[in-house]
């Protein structure tokens, strides 16, 4: 059987769920996922935990608080102030809080996100960490096919 190695290219079911045992992806009852490792499509963490699996291994991990999407940073969380947020988006939309904020990155070439966690009336706290950082998840793998 063939084992997961750099470079290799998997199909596969997979679970990631948070620390209440909820599903925050869940690819059992729908089509599976196909991805390939050092592609960028699961946390580097999660890829370690895959490698050297052989094909047909269903297996869970408890990956602790960090280890999948790495610590909270408080340095990540951020005032923006009105004029630059007028600036950036559509300075007519309010901002509310819970929500998920596109900003453009410095080249204009990307962008990254960030949730909106206060709003005043000249500025808006952001907290740009993965929404997954600095907690423990639980990530179940089913490998169908490695290539």
């Amino acid at each position: 059987m063939n084992s997961v190695l750099a470079g290799s290219f998997l199909t596969l079911h997979y679970r990631l769920a948070g620390p209440d045992g909820a599903n925050i992806i869940n690819t059992f009852d729908d089509k599976p996922a196909t991805l390939s490792i050092g592609g960028g499509q699961l946390a580097s963490a999660m890829e370690a935990c895959l490698m050297g699996l052989e094909e047909g291994t269903r297996i869970t991990f408890e990956l602790p608080a960090g280890e999948a999407f790495g610590p909270r940073n408080p340095e990540l969380i951020q005032r923006v102030t009105g004029r630059l947020l007028d600036e950036l988006g559509a300075p007519e939309e309010p901002y509310r809080q819970g929500e998920v904020v596109q900003f453009p990155t410095p080249d204009g070439q990307g962008s990254y996100a960030g949730v909106v966690r206060e709003v005043a009336d000249d500025w808006v706290l952001f907290d740009f960490n993965h929404p997954l950082a600095g907690v423990p998840v639980t990530f179940e793998v089913q490998l169908i096919g490695v290539l």
